[in-house]
């Protein structure tokens, strides 16, 4: 019995040390702050998802319930807006998509090319006013849109475009979107200059470097300017309102705005259902890719 309390001695003391006492509550406190974290989060979570949740709710809603009712639950369900949403514009809405998909394609392939050839320019070719040029491409990442909007449309105009796709997919091929240049130049200076140097004592050209060195390696980089490219056009509004007048060439966010009649009626609940639908490619595309824009940024020296 004695030994018994005698082991348990240093125990109890070493239970009551103030180091020891002082680690736990320092544990607890961590462990406290870490859930009151976590709650946050997903409460914030849950607001900034809650817009999207409401629409997918009220794409399954009857148009009489959509603003009568703004909770994300419901009992009366039906298919009838998408239905009604895919055949009620003259054209079926998987005419739209192609149409987006024509745009996405061309100013992806566009973006891909143009920007990656400047980029190498700018970050491994030395030539005279290299620095000025890439400054004041960088300059024009400040410049809006909206000022260059009237010259652009007086060129495009008198080259008989208006109408068609090749006001948004042609200036993309000559490496208008100075940030994916900047994207790849960072890229690019981080690679090793070893492997170029050694690509050269073997007599490799500059267009053998590029195709064979650079492209392989600039992968995250490439993937991440398809994305946004991707994302960006796909989303597009104001460009096609301008360049295109006929129901015919619209792409999809474009047409949507044809749910919306300020003369008579509108239909709500047909628009949010084909929103939901313009959305699954972009879901898609950030769910597919999302390892090549975190590699891609964190490569590139972009914070």
């Amino acid at each position: 019995m004695t030994a018994v309390h005698e082991a348990a001695a240093p125990r109890v003391a070493e239970s009551q040390d103030p180091a020891d006492r002082r680690r736990r509550r320092l544990r607890r406190r961590g462990a406290v702050r870490s859930v009151v974290k976590h709650v946050v989060l997903i409460a914030l979570s849950i607001l900034m998802i809650y817009p999207l949740i409401w629409l997918v709710v009220s794409s399954l809603k009857p148009n009489s319930e959509i603003f009568t009712d703004l909770g994300i639950f419901t009992t009366d369900v039906t298919l009838d807006n998408y239905i009604h949403g895919w055949t009620s514009q003259q054209l079926p809405f998987s005419h739209f998509l192609i149409n987006s998909t024509i745009l996405v394609i061309g100013a992806t392939v566009g973006n891909l090319v143009s920007c990656s050839l400047a980029a190498y320019a700018f970050a491994r070719l030395k030539f005279w006013g290299r620095n000025a040029y890439f400054a004041i491409m960088l300059g024009t990442i400040m410049l809006p849109f909206h000022v260059v909007l009237v010259p652009q449309f007086i060129i495009f105009r008198q080259l008989g475009w208006l109408e068609t796709f090749l006001p948004l997919i042609v200036p993309k091929f000559l490496a208008v979107d100075a940030f994916f240049i900047f994207l790849m130049v960072q890229f690019i200076r981080g690679l090793p200059k070893e492997i170029f140097e050694a690509a050269r004592i073997d007599g490799a050209g500059h267009v053998r470097i590029f195709g064979q060195v650079t492209l392989p390696l600039m992968v995250p980089a490439l993937a991440t300017t398809a994305i946004f490219t991707f994302i960006w056009t796909w989303g597009d509004f104001f460009g096609p309102l301008i360049y295109l007048r006929t129901r015919e060439n619209f792409p999809v966010s474009v047409a949507l705005k044809g749910f919306i009649d300020a003369q008579s009626s509108s239909n709500y609940g047909a628009m949010f259902a084909m929103s939901v639908v313009s959305l699954i490619p972009l879901f898609l595309a950030f769910l597919l890719g999302q390892r090549y824009l975190v590699k891609g940024f964190a490569t590139s020296g972009i914070k």
